[in-house]
């Protein structure tokens, strides 16, 4: 049941098959079966992100990746996942691996309903 969000900083347009190379390789690091992994993917123009006290530096290639998942993983497991999720949407982006940046959710167990069906 993950549900990745990525929002991509860039000026151009993004690859319509972006998010279908995202989910297969985010399946790959949950270790998820077909159908299991969804991702959605937002392109943020260059100039409507900004960092205080300093100018964004041209062609500032920033990814921020947002996992909602039933029960996150933690300690040496969550650090494994991190690293694999983080090199893998670089590779896919075409962006270095110190600009993709990851926020965990709290666990969605008890908290996310799909088609008005609680999860618990």
């Amino acid at each position: 049941m993950p549900i990745v969000d990525i929002e991509i900083i860039t000026s151009e347009s993004l690859d319509g098959g972006l998010a279908a190379k995202i989910a297969d390789m985010a399946a790959q690091v949950f270790g998820g079966p077909p159908a299991s992994t969804w991702v959605r993917v937002r392109s943020l123009p260059q100039e409507h992100y900004a960092e205080n006290g300093t100018a964004t530096p041209e062609g500032w290639r920033s990814v921020f990746v947002t996992v909602r998942k039933a029960q996150r993983p933690t300690g040496p497991a969550l650090e494994t996942e991190v690293r694999a999720l983080t090199e893998g949407v670089a590779r896919v982006c075409g962006r270095p691996a110190g600009n993709v940046h990851i926020l965990y959710e709290p666990d969605a167990q008890g908290r996310i309903a799909f088609g008005g069906s609680l999860k618990t």
